[in-house]
């Protein structure tokens, strides 16, 4: 295996933080986020490779599996667990895997993430099939969990990608689309929640959001297809269906819970001539 400098492990570019006033930590803290999206942006090209081969395979039938360790592992199970909301689309359709299962969300788990082979085995445990995708996300680089999974996936000819703040890491390696990140040190030494963190938030939202588009989750820049569970969500839904049909604020909810979700009373609208489906 190629050396690599693991950057994410260098020194902070600040010392005597404990001496510094809060305003003085919040403006370097600040000043170093600021680089995060002009690398994020760097990337975009790989990102874009990635997509492109994820949508035909989900219109296959296929899915997408995050996996990840500690706050990157919890990052791929919180963009997955918001994709049912925001688009209406099954839980089983992005899957976050993280080293030592659901306790991991909130309190590490010993020595979960040196298993080179629990990654695939639960991978397996899911059925994956050739119509799948594997994310791993490592700011490191090196995570045995995430390595091994990429490693094995990859030769069963699945379609791997991998997150990573380290250049030329054994994740870069084993992932056929390596997504690297390149953000220098950590405002806190080795903190990887801090810039990395947000580098692989803003990465997922692009990942799975450019796919839900394509896959006709979205109409114009709305979220036609989200889940009406709460009342904040139906009273976005009415007001977007007062924009498309120019219907009455109070009718148009009517119809949203009708029918469900706003692609659903659209549909349904346009079907069944308008205003007799309202008052069905």
């Amino acid at each position: 295996m190629t050396a690599f400098t693991k950057i994410t492990e260098q020194d902070s570019l600040y010392d005597n933080l404990e001496n510094k006033s809060v305003r003085e930590l919040l403006d370097d803290i600040n000043r170093e986020d600021r680089k995060v999206a002009v690398a994020v942006g760097e990337a975009i090209p790989q990102v874009e490779k990635l997509v492109e081969q994820i949508v035909p395979r989900m219109q296959r039938g296929g899915r997408i599996f995050y996996l990840g360790a500690g706050t990157s592992g919890r990052l791929g199970v919180l963009d997955a667990s918001e994709i049912p909301p925001t688009f209406g689309m099954p839980p089983t359709l992005v899957i976050g895997l993280i080293a030592g299962g659901d306790t991991a969300l909130r309190n590490p788990v010993e020595n979960a993430e040196d298993d080179t082979q629990r990654g695939w085995q639960e991978l397996q445990e899911r059925h994956i099939t050739a119509d799948d995708t594997v994310v791993g996300i490592a700011a490191s680089g090196t995570t045995p969990y995430v390595v091994g999974a990429l490693r094995a996936a990859r030769q069963a000819g699945i379609l791997t990608a991998g997150i990573t703040s380290n250049p030329g890491s054994p994740v870069a390696t084993e992932a056929e689309i390596p997504i690297e990140v390149v953000l220098g040190p950590e405002f806190v030494t080795g903190s990887s929640r801090m810039k990395s963190g947000t580098a692989q938030k803003m990465l997922l939202n692009m990942i799975t959001t450019s796919v839900m588009i394509r896959l006709g989750r979205v109409k114009g820049n709305k979220m036609v297809n989200m889940q009406l569970s709460n009342q904040k969500l139906v009273d976005r839904g009415a007001r977007m269906l007062v924009g498309e049909l120019g219907l009455p604020y109070d009718r148009a909810r009517t119809l949203l819970l009708l029918h469900g979700s706003v692609k659903k009373a659209l549909d349904a609208f346009g079907r069944e001539g308008g205003d007799k489906e309202i008052t069905a």
